[in-house]
């Protein structure tokens, strides 16, 4: 399945430090990997796009990682509504495939 975060960030010195083990998927749960990340500029918010077994799974990640700097809201993405298209100018993901 494909999860949405949407990160509401509280305290960005130690959101963005702690979130690189969510990009790197240190720790994720098996079967959980983070396929796209989208910060806003004023590193007030992201929101990320993940396949994982479990929304739970994803939602317990994000917030034991990220602890009080920031709000997680996961839900499960409708994947016969849904759609995308490549996005144009963003570099492709680093994280390992898991």
């Amino acid at each position: 399945m494909y999860v949405v975060v949407q990160h509401k960030i509280l305290n960005p010195e130690t959101a963005f430090p702690r979130g690189q083990a969510l990009i790197d998927g240190i720790g994720a749960p098996d079967g959980s990997r983070v396929l796209q990340f989208y910060p806003h500029v004023d590193g007030s918010a992201v929101t990320c796009l993940w396949e994982a077994e479990s929304v739970e799974d994803v939602q317990r990640f994000a917030d034991e990682t990220l602890g009080d700097s920031s709000i997680n809201v996961c839900y499960e993405v409708d994947s016969e509504k849904a759609f995308a298209a490549p996005p144009l100018g963003l570099r492709p993901s680093s994280a390992p495939a898991t």
